[in-house]
Parts: C-alpha cells; structure tokens; sequence
C-alpha cells in the first residue's frame, strides 16, 4: 500500500523551495495530458511504465498523478514493487488539483 498525497499538501510542498522537490509523474495518455497538466510534471503513460520507469530517479520523491487518482495509485504500487522507496500517489488526480488549487486549469 502507497501512500497518498492530496492536492492542497503536493502544492504546499511544491511551494516550499527547503524540502526537496518531487518528480511529478503524470501517467495519463497524451491527450489528456496535452489537455491539462500540473506545471513542472513529466509524463509517461501508465502502459509505458515497465518499460520506462528506469529513466526515473530512485533517490528522489515520486508523487503520481493521473486523472482521479486510480491509475496513478496502481502505477504507486508497481514502482514500489520495482524497488522505489519513496512514492506518492495524488488522491483525486488533476481532477482534485483543478478543484483545490488551480480553479482555471481545462477539465475534462
């Protein structure tokens, strides 16, 4: 089991620069990550992930990020299971993030 992250606690630690920064993993499909994204991410599908998830670091904090949080969570689990210690899951995805932080972000 992985931990989770709501929206407001990620954009708080993004807006701390002493805690070091986590790499935003974004799994959606490209059209929906063209359509909207949290700044700073990176995305790589979630298909793609066993086949990409060695171009991440392992010393550095993950946080998930899919739609409403169902894919990022089972993408959590497998890096998890692939030997990364420190990974997070956003609880409610960009969905949340829209809803609690950033208000004008597209919505689909």
């Amino acid at each position: 089991m992985i931990r989770e992250i709501n929206a407001r606690e990620l954009a708080d630690w993004l807006a701390d620069a002493s805690r070091p920064q986590p790499v935003l993993l974004d799994v959606r499909e490209d059209w929906e990550y063209a359509l909207c994204r949290i700044d700073g991410s990176r995305q790589i599908p979630m298909n793609l992930i066993p086949l990409r998830h060695n171009e991440l670091p392992d010393d550095t904090p993950v946080v998930t990020i899919c739609h409403h949080g169902v894919r990022s969570y089972q993408v959590g689990l497998f890096l998890e299971n692939a030997g990364f210690e420190q990974v997070l899951s956003l609880r409610g995805g960009v969905a949340a993030w829209a809803d609690e932080v950033e208000p004008a972000m597209a919505r689909y």
